[in-house]
Formats: structure tokens, C-alpha cells, sequence
């Protein structure tokens, strides 16, 4: 297999580009084993490659956050705010679990997590760029290359995942320049242990969130369970704990002020290698769109679910959700403004191209690509633009009757054939979308958000309209706000999708029973089918250009920072990385206040606590506190338990619940925030100021000691 170029890119790196900048995956790790050395690693290098074995093993995914195993019984740990939409599916106003916290003190307390809920363990990353992009495949353009491209993943995946109980995906880097191959065993029943009340997990609420000094205990558990034989299965009771073949142990000491620490994870998404013109039309249009219209959805919700707890449980996953992204949002944009982000990132483009421009063998390598590339994706970028309000019009029972009629559709090709996303691997997972949609719908909250896009959407010139779905929804322009209303409300009035009894009876249909079927959502979705599958074409067309210019956009870029000796790390994609750094302070905070200190103690959320809301902490703590009840936690040099701590870290969304690892690679936190004037770093890092935030492993054990009694979990990890 050839060598890849990101191979040559490490190899070709200064020392000093790998300085707490960097989210390496674990086969790039020999290459800065001196750094690591250096920053304090006590383990070799070399072991972090090693996906099957400690500690690389015992890191998983949720799908969206990171956890880890810490017991031989398939113990999970991760942050509260990953567990917490499997609280609030299983809690009610009588038996309220998010404002309780939950402890279950043996396996059969235990609750099922929310549906679709999985555990996925890394077992092996395998390039296969060249059994992606044959000489074939290099030769296509626009749709033709997208499928191409996809009919290799799929078999690629197929072969791979003819291993039972296993996941595996084909993921890009670098733009498409390279593809790397996943495979993931998928355990399928979770189930939700222990997660402390929220005044606790939650505290400091959204007014705290991506702040610093910060006070909460992000933390909360999850156990695995495969079958008998020792296979991924759907919940039974008669499953039992998996049982890893490593788990990470605690630390018993403390973490200090320039200790070394790792945080092994799965980034979800950055930018750092984008145009000058995605980073213009990210935060002039995108952001502010997305924080005003997550404004406008909040409120709606607030206003639909007062007085009703039952509703405001279902969709508090949502809630948490939107105000996350929607400061995180507002942090960026905050950070973008009066920067010179946007001409720094232009400056380095126009230096590229120079670069380009001076060879004329780079310049017929590499020219045009970089020409095309930029009105490909400012193409791109005014087609989302104008549907950014359509693409927000639909009623979440349109959405699942949509999927289950493409689903029904797609079902009736060989499976080698059917789109990726509907294939028979994707059947049930599917399925338990549709079976739960329930635990998180509350339709008077649906219909008033989507009436909210629908009218603005209305109100956009008709040559932005999309006219089959318009006619669908018996829409017209120059509607009133009470026209539109009246359009909804008979549209949702002649569904029964809403029951899930009669949702589910539609799984496994054939596409002549969802065209003879007179259910208004279900015949939405047949007529917005050829529709649909036209505006996936032309996407996709869209897409295959894109992908084959960025590509070679991102070679010339790769080649370009190697000729300075620079780094060239591939952009987070969802997929394991490691990133180290140190335990530090900061010596100026936000906005020019005075320094931030590396930990903060309980004694913060004594001082902050009031009794009720985001700063409720529960009387139990409290007086745990006021007592200095605080036992063999206490740190010696804060004289306090320590609750969280900063670190120079690079993270972001998807690290939500990472393991924080000292020098031999214990468990002494979990990373889930970043403060709020350094999370642009996702665009542009910035060294001086870039800190991330944990939960601080003494800190969630004594709270699960003195406060929530969780001895049995306790015992489990070998924590007393």
C-alpha cells in the first residue's frame, strides 16, 4: 500500500508545530514520540497505535460524545450532558430523574437508555484511499464520482462488517484526499447507571456554559450489555455486562498545576483547513442565522411547555442541545468580530496560490482545482443559503413518514445497490428511530416551530420556493401568519403517525401501500419523493465537483506547508484522536479580566449556589461542604475537593466526555466544555488562549460517595 500523504506531512514537521495545537490520530503518534516524551508521557508512545490493546481499547464512542470503559463489567463513563437525554426519556413529573439524579445499586435497577443509544469500540483504522479513488474512479466528475466513490465504501463496508456485531464506516480526510476505513464493534443495548441530580451535572446551567471559573460535575454512567454468547443484541433481559479486555484505571493521586495530560476522544467537526470564503460565509451568514432562528425555536418551546412537565421532559434533550450550539455559536462569532481571522486565512490562500502560480509544473498540477474550487463551493454555499428556512419547514412526522417510504423504496433494490444510510445494516437502527420517536415528540411544540420557519421561509422571493413542496402543503406566497396555521393544522390533523402503534405498522411496507395510503403526512411524503430524489441528484453533481477540486486543492496545501516545515494534521472527522497538552492556568482571562487559576473547589459552588434553577445545587452537598466533609478527596494544596480544571488541550464537540489521562494513562477527569473567548479555535487555534475544561475525577467521586451513596459503583472501578 502506497504511503500516505499525511504520513509524509508528520515526517516532514518541525518539532515545535506540535505543541498542544493537534488532534493525532493514533497511528501518527511514533512521529512526535519525542513531544510526547518530552510533555511528560510515561507509557511508549508506540502503544497509543495499538487500537485493540490498553488503553486504546478501553475508548469508545456514543455517536456524537466519547466515553470509557472502567470496569471489567462494561462500565461506561462519560459527561452528564451524554447521558442526560436518556434521563429525561426516562423520567416523569412523579419520578423526576434529571432533577433527582439516578443511581441504580444493582444490574437490574438499571434503566434502557434512550432509543438508538450505542457503544461503539475501535477496532481497527486501515487506509484505503486507493480502493476508494482507483484510477477509475480519478477519472469521473460530478455525480458520476460521488456514486462511484460511494459504491466503493459500500463494499469496503460490507466486507468488513461480514465480521457480525460490527460497525464499520469509510471516512474521509483531508477533503476527500484520503479515505480511512473504520471498524467499530456496535453494542446495541445501553443502559443508563448513574447520573448525579442537575444541580449537580447541570450546574451553572447555560448562564456557565463555555464560562470559566466553571462548577460542574459533568459526569454520568452507562453499562453495555451484549448476549450470553457474548455478541452485540437488542435489549433482553437476559443480556449480560460486556466485559472489555481493558478498562481504564483510576488515579490515585491528584492532578496538579503542569501535569502532562491526554485527552483520547472523538473531535467531531473543525475548519481549520477551509477556504477563505466558507470562513466568510460561516460567520456573516451561517451563525448569525443559526443563533437567531435558535432564539426564536427556545422561546417557542418555553412558551408551548409552561406549566406542562411531561412536554418540557420530552424535548429537554433538545433544549440542552440548542443552547449548547447556540452559545457555542455566539462565543464564535463574538471571537470573529474585530479579529483578523478572515485576513489572515485570505492572506495564507493568496500565498498558496503564489506558491502555485510560481512552478509551472505546480501550476498544471494544481491551478485550475484551485480556481474551480472556490466558485464550486460559493455555489454551494447560495443553495444553502436560500434553503435555509425550507430545509427547517417540515413536521418532524413528515421527516420520519419521508425515511420510511425512501426506506421502502430503497428496500426493493439488492442490497448492494440501495443508497448508503438504507442499506439492511441501517434497517434497525431505523427502525428504533421511528418505534421512539415518541419519548422526545410533543406535537404542539413541532407544529409551532415549524409554523416559525414556515412563514419566514413563505416570505422569501417565489424563485427560492420549492413548488412541489408548496403545493404539498397547500402553501401559497403572501400567506398570513394564520393561513399558514390553518395549512399545518389540517395537515397534522389528517395523520395518525403521531400514534406509535401506527408509525411502526408502516415499517417494512412495500412503496404501493405508502401510495394507496390516504394518511396526510405518509401521501406528503410520496409526492415529495421524485422531488426529492431530483434535488439529491443535483447535490450530488454538486458534490463530485467539489470533492475531486478540494481534494487536490488540499494536496497542494499539504505540499505548500510541508515546503515551510509545517504541520499538516487532518481536520476532526468524528474519528479516534489523541491530543496532549498540560494542566495550566491562564495568565489573563476573558475580555482583559485578571488570570484564571488552573482548578476551582467546592467551595465555588457553595458560593454560587442558590437554592434554585441553574444554581441548585442539593442540600445534601451543601452540607457536605459546609461540614469540609471531604475525606481522602481533598487536594493538599487547595485545602478543598477540586471540581473542575483547565488544560491546554485541543478539542471540540464530540470530545464530550473523553477520558483525561495523567503520564501513565489513569483516568483523573472527563473533558466536556471549553471557554467561550477560545472555541473559535474549531476555525483558528489560538495557542495563548485555547484552554479546555474537566470534570475533575476527585470531584465526581465524592460526590458519588457522600452525596448520591453510589458505593456498589464505587467498589466497581476499585475507587474506595
Amino acid at each position: 500500500m502506497k504511503k500516505s500523504l499525511l504520513a509524509l506531512a508528520v515526517l516532514s514537521t518541525t518539532s515545535a508545530a506540535f505543541a498542544d495545537e493537534g488532534m493525532w490520530m493514533p497511528q501518527q503518534l511514533p512521529q512526535v514520540a519525542k513531544q510526547l516524551k518530552a510533555a511528560g508521557l510515561k507509557l511508549d508512545p508506540a502503544s497509543l497505535t495499538k487500537l485493540t490493546e490498553f488503553p486504546m481499547n478501553a475508548i469508545v464512542s456514543l455517536g456524537g460524545c466519547s466515553a470509557s470503559f472502567v470496569s471489567p463489567q462494561g462500565l461506561v463513563v462519560t459527561n452528564h450532558h451524554c447521558v442526560y437525554n436518556s434521563v429525561a426519556v426516562n423520567s416523569t413529573k412523579e419520578r423526576d430523574l434529571l432533577a433527582n439524579g439516578f443511581v441504580a445499586h444493582s444490574l437490574d435497577q438499571e434503566l434502557p437508555a434512550a432509543p438508538g443509544s450505542r457503544v461503539f469500540v475501535t477496532k481497527e483504522v486501515l487506509n484505503v484511499t486507493d480502493k476508494v479513488i482507483t484510477p477509475e474512479v480519478a477519472k469521473l466528475q460530478g455525480k458520476a464520482r460521488v456514486d462511484a466513490i460511494e459504491k466503493n465504501q459500500k463494499a469496503l463496508v460490507a466486507e468488513c462488517e461480514k465480521d457480525e456485531g460490527h460497525r464499520c464506516t469509510v471516512s474521509s480526510f483531508y477533503g476527500g484526499l484520503e479515505f480511512y476505513q473504520i471498524k467499530q464493534l456496535e453494542i446495541r443495548d445501553v443502559r443508563l447507571v448513574h447520573a448525579p441530580a442537575a444541580g449537580v451535572g447541570k450546574f451553572g446551567g447555560d448562564t456557565d456554559n463555555w464560562m470559566w471559573p466553571r462548577h460542574t460535575g459533568d459526569y454520568g454512567f452507562y453499562r453495555a450489555y451484549v448476549s450470553k454468547d457474548g455478541k452485540a443484541a437488542d435489549y433482553s433481559k437476559d443480556n449480560v455486562p460486556y466485559e472489555p479486555k481493558s478498562f481504564l484505571k483510576l488515579a490515585k493521586e491528584g492532578v496538579k498545576e503542569g501535569d502532562f495530560v491526554m485527552v483520547l476522544g472523538y473531535p467531531g467537526r473543525t475548519n481549520r483547513h477551509r477556504l477563505p470564503s466558507e470562513v466568510s460565509n460561516t460567520f456573516g451568514f451561517e451563525y448569525p442565522a443559526f443563533i437567531q432562528n435558535s432564539n426564536e425555536t427556545l422561546a417557542i418551546i418555553d412558551r408551548e411547555t409552561k406549566g406542562d412537565r411531561d412536554a418540557a421532559l420530552k424535548v429537554a434533550g433538545r433544549v440542552a442541545n440548542i443552547n449548547n450550539y447556540y452559545k457555542n455559536r455566539k462565543g464564535m462569532l463574538n471571537s470573529y468580530e474585530g479579529s483578523d481571522v478572515l485576513e489572515r486565512k485570505t492572506a495564507e490562500h493568496a500565498a498558496l496560490k503564489a506558491w502555485v502560480n510560481a512552478d509551472a509544473k505546480r501550476k498544471a498540477s494544481f491551478g485550475a482545482d484551485l480556481e474551480a474550487v472556490e466558485k464550486l463551493i460559493a455555489q454551494r454555499d447560495a443553495e444553502n443559503k436560500r434553503d435555509f428556512f425550507y430545509d427547517r419547514s417540515s413536521p418532524a412526522m413528515l421527516t420520519v413518514a419521508r425515511a420510511m417510504y425512501r426506506l421502502a423504496n430503497e428496500s426493493t433494490k439488492p442490497n448492494a445497490d440501495r443508497k448508503a444510510g438504507y442499506q439492511e445494516r441501517d434497517v434497525k437502527r431505523i427502525e428504533q428511530s421511528v418505534k421512539g420517536a415518541n419519548k422526545t415528540y410533543v406535537a404542539k411544540v413541532d407544529k409551532a416551530i415549524v409554523l416559525n420557519n414556515l412563514k419566514q421561509y413563505n416570505a422569501q422571493p417565489a424563485a427560492e420556493h420549492n413548488a412541489v413542496f408548496d403545493a404539498v402543503l397547500g402553501i401559497k406566497a403572501g400567506m398570513s401568519e394564520a393561513e399558514l396555521s390553518a395549512a399545518l393544522d389540517k395537515l397534522y390533523a389528517g395523520s395518525k403517525l403521531e400514534d406509535g402503534e401506527f408509525r411502526a405498522s408502516w415499517l417494512g411496507k412495500k412503496p404501493e401501500d405508502f401510495k394507496a395510503s390516504d394518511d396526510a403526512f405518509i401521501k406528503a411524503a410520496v409526492a415529495l419523493y421524485d422531488e426529492g430524489m431530483k434535488q439529491e441528484a443535483a447535490n450530488e453533481e454538486l458534490a463530485g465537483k467539489i470533492q475531486q477540486s478540494y481534494a487536490n486543492y488540499m494536496k497542494a496545501k499539504i505540499a505548500f506547508m510541508n515546503s515551510k516545515g509545517q504541520a499538516v494534521y487532518p481536520d476532526a472527522n468524528s474519528t479516534l484522536r489523541v491530543t496532549f497538552g498540560k494542566i495550566a492556568s491562564r495568565a489573563e482571562g476573558a475580555d482583559g479580566t485578571t488570570g484564571w487559576s488552573a482548578f476551582t473547589t467546592v467551595a465555588g459552588v457553595k458560593a454560587k449556589a442558590t437554592g434554585e434553577g441553574e444554581f441548585n445545587a442539593p442540600q445534601a452537598q451543601l452540607d457536605a461542604i459546609n461540614k469540609k466533609q471531604f475525606g481522602k478527596y481533598v487536594d493538599p494544596k487547595l485545602k478543598s475537593v477540586p471540581v473542575n480544571f483547565l488544560a491546554t488541550l485541543d478539542i471540540t464537540g464530540g470530545n464530550s466526555g473523553s477520558a483525561a489521562l495523567n503520564s501513565k494513562a489513569e483516568l483523573v477527569g472527563l473533558a466536556f466544555d471549553g471557554t467561550l473567548d477560545s472555541i473559535i479555535s474549531d476555525w483558528d487555534f489560538n495557542k495563548a488562549k485555547t484552554r479546555d475544561i474537566q470534570v475533575d475525577l476527585r470531584y465526581m467521586l465524592w460526590n458519588m460517595k457522600y452525596i448520591d451513596k453510589a458505593d456498589n459503583l464505587l467498589k466497581e472501578m476499585n475507587a474506595e
